[in-house]
């Protein structure tokens, strides 16, 4: 594969789009996972993630902040993404209520 350009990922999007979607159970996922992304991003994913399901509960920024060690600035952009974002936050905890 050529070295990562704008357009070439963006181009390959997809494909990961797909890759995700084949996958079956949340072991398939860990190991999928666990592979394309190294511990600290696997572990700044699960931190956002979990911000975002604290903020969906209506917990207060600053008690979010104290429970995870993440910034108000940081949670306070979280927060924009679920509003502003792709609505991908809002289908995920949608479906999984």
């Amino acid at each position: 594969m050529q070295k990562s350009s704008k357009n070439n990922w963006e181009k390959e999007l997809p494909n990961l789009h797909k890759a995700f979607l084949s996958l079956k159970t949340e072991a398939e996922c860990k190991k999928f996972l666990r592979d394309l992304c190294t511990i600290t991003e696997i572990q700044a994913m699960t931190e956002r993630w979990q911000v975002v399901r604290m903020i969906d509960d209506g917990i207060p920024y600053r008690e979010i902040s104290k429970k995870t060690g993440m910034s108000t600035t940081t949670i306070t952009r979280i927060a924009d993404w679920m509003k502003n974002g792709e609505q991908g936050y809002q289908l995920v905890l949608k479906r999984m209520k």
